[in-house]
Parts: structure tokens; sequence; C-alpha cells
């Protein structure tokens, strides 16, 4: 037997810019970015819009050609945008996908062009894809025009789309050229769409940064309420949490079986899943992580403080804690909701392993979950929603994983 070995070590360097008014012709941040590797050509590039946005910002397609007409020398538009519907409905509909790749090969976009993705974290989790998989990988500059897309998913490096009823079953780790976020398009988002989009922040400072977590609750009626000034910086100090930790975590693409910022995500996709995405991801998300911190408190992880105080947050933002879909329940009488943990643990691979918490920024990877102790944490938050608050943190009976 003869064997040969080597190590690769593949470095990536894309840079998440903050800016506003991004498509205005004397903003410079568009042209430097798409010029920044090969100055002295002009480059062609091509937008895939998100209906919602465009509906929000009826003059975008012409102000992105406007942009374009500026630069003459370095940039190139070579067809009109794409509008694509948003939401979660478009990782459900693979003829997306297939259409955005056949636009790919009808406009002879090579490894050079760009693909501009501009919308939620849905479309940008469906075009990233089509573009990681396009000559097996084309630029992508990402433009997330949602709290939850400039927070969280428009940071980082995963794509995909929806299939065999299960989340993200296809899909790519594929770091993107460029992230500029627009603070702008967090003006016209329904008050409902911006408070969804906390979810993630709170999610990474919980696991990552007790000092961003006291900061959330300082600022919650401010978030509540919209605030300009708080949203932004909540953006910032999440993206930042995200980008560290894809940079420093060890695993990158996610060869383990950790996955420590999916903190409350295995209830939430499949919470999603029951719902047929009536709730958004980041209202499933604060459910899961409801679920969770109650867990981890009766375990002897946290203390019972810290799960009134995380339940304290979700309210004072506005989240709910609780949705009727978790009472349903399988032909075997089981809660559905249980279902989610093998299916998280089959989405990873390897042993399940979910993050709970010890304290603030302090999160910790368990290997089992006892089922005695969610449908505790479930009698808490059924409790609550229907104004029966004497259940606290402390009555859940679980011994410790």
């Amino acid at each position: 037997m003869h064997e040969l070995r080597e190590l690769v070590e593949v470095r990536f360097d894309y840079a998440v810019s903050f800016t506003e008014g991004v498509f205005q012709c004397e903003n410079p941040l568009l042209r430097s970015t798409l010029i920044k590797e090969e100055k002295g050509r002009r480059h062609r590039a091509w937008a895939v819009i998100d209906r919602g946005v465009m509906d929000a910002w009826p003059d975008l397609d012409r102000a992105l050609t406007s942009y374009f007409e500026a630069y003459p020398a370095d940039l190139e538009q070579i067809a009109p945008p794409l509008v694509v519907e948003g939401g979660e409905a478009v990782k459900n509909d693979e003829a997306t996908f297939r259409h955005i790749l056949r636009r790919v090969h009808e406009l002879r976009i090579d490894r050079h062009s760009y693909i501009l993705a501009i919308g939620g974290g849905a479309v940008l989790d469906v075009v990233g894809y089509a573009a990681a998989v396009a000559h097996r990988g084309v630029r992508l500059v990402r433009f997330p025009t949602t709290v939850l897309g400039q927070a969280d998913s428009g940071v980082g490096v995963k794509n995909g789309i929806n299939a065999f009823g299960k989340k993200n079953f296809l899909g790519t780790f594929a770091p993107p050229f460029g992230v500029l976020c627009d603070v702008d398009f967090l003006r016209t988002l329904s008050a409902r769409d911006r408070i969804a989009g906390m979810s993630e922040a709170i999610k990474v400072a919980l696991v990552r940064d007790a000092t961003f977590f006291a900061w959330l609750r300082a600022h919650a009626g401010a978030l509540g309420q919209g605030d300009a000034r708080a949203v932004a910086e909540l953006v910032q100090r999440s993206a930042a949490l995200h980008l560290r930790h894809i940079a420093t975590s060890g695993d990158p693409f996610e060869m383990g079986s950790a996955r420590p910022l999916d903190f409350g995500h295995w209830a939430a996709h499949k919470l999603e899943s029951l719902t047929s995405h009536r709730l958004r991801h980041g209202e499933a998300v604060a459910i899961g992580m409801a679920i969770d911190t109650l867990y981890s408190a009766r375990a002897g992880l946290c203390s019972p403080a810290l799960a009134d105080a995380v339940l304290g947050l979700l309210d004072h933002i506005g989240f709910r804690s609780w949705d009727d879909a978790l009472d349903l329940r399988g032909p075997d009488g089981r809660p559905c909701i249980l279902e989610g943990l093998a299916e998280f643990r089959e989405h990873l691979g390897g042993e399940l392993t979910v993050t709970l918490l010890r304290g603030p920024g302090d999160g910790i990877e368990v290997h089992e979950m006892l089922e005695s102790g969610i449908l505790a944490a479930l009698d808490v938050l059924r409790a609550r929603a229907h104004g029966r608050r004497s259940l606290r943190p402390a009555s859940i009976p679980v011994a410790a994983p």
C-alpha cells in the first residue's frame, strides 16, 4: 500500500461593509468592491432582486442601471435585473433556482463575472446556491436588505434551498466575494420583519458575548420600537460576532457535528416546517431559544435568573415565545416538535450536538436532551402564553445532560 498525503489550506478574504445609499452614484463602495481583484478591466455583473425589495424601492432597478452607467470604464450591467419572489417560498421552489442557472448560461456569466443578490435571507440563499454551482463558483456579492440578513445570514458562508420537506437539504458552503449592507433598506421593513431579524443577534449574544446581551437588555425598548440607531448597532455587533466565529471557530464549513451558533435552531427548523413557514425564521428561533434556555436552567447548566432574563428580553422586544404548532402530535401521540432533534442530528451528521447555556455569553455543547425536560419547558411556555405565570424555570423536572 502506498499513500500520498498533503495538507491543503485554502484562505478566503471577504469584507462585510456597512454603508448608506449603496446605489447612489457618488458612493464608491460597489465599484471598489467589483474592481478590487482586477483593476484596469471592465467587470460584468447581473443582479437578482427580491420582489419585496422592489415593491418597497420601485426605482431600485433604475438606480442600479444609473450606477453602472456612471462608471462605464469599469462596470458593465449585462442584462436587466431578474426579480424573484422573496420569503421562504422561494427556497421551496426549485423552478426559481433553475431559472437563475438558465440565465447564468444564457448571459455567458463566467467565473470572473459577478452575480449581485439583493434581498432577504431566503433570496440570498437561493441566488448564492446558484452562483456556487454554476461553473463550480461564480463571484457573488450579497446585498442583504433585512435585519436578519445583515446581522447573520448574509454574513455567513452557507447557501441552499429546501427539499423533501427539509430545510436547506440542498446547498453549499461558499464564501461570497463581498457583502454590502445598506442600512437604508431597513427603514422600509415591517415591524414584524424588523423584530424577527433580531433573534439571531440575541442568539449570538447568549452564546458568545455577555456584554452584547446586557446591551440588548438595556436597549430592548428602543429595539422593539424600531429606533434606527439602536437597530443599526444591533446589526453591526451581531455581524461582527458571526464573522469572527466563521474566521476563528476552526470549522467554518461545519465538517464536525457541532454548530454552536445554531442555539435554539433544532426546534426552530421543525417549527418552520410544522407551520408551513407561517412563522418567520427569526420568530421560530426566538421560540427555540426560549425552549432551550428553560431546559438549560432546570438542567442546572444556567441560573433560573438567566432564563427569566432571556424570556423577558424576548417579551420586551416583541417576540412571542409560544405557537400552537408546539401542541401538534404525530400518529404515535408524541409532540411533533420532538422530531426536530433527530432531524437536526441528521442534518449535521454524526453524534447529536446541541448548544445550551451556562451563562450569558457562555454556550455549552451537550449530546442528549431528555424528552421530559423539553415537555416541561413547553409547559412553562404554554402557561405563560395563557397568562398563567406560576410555572418558573426552576420547576422543570429534568436531570442534567
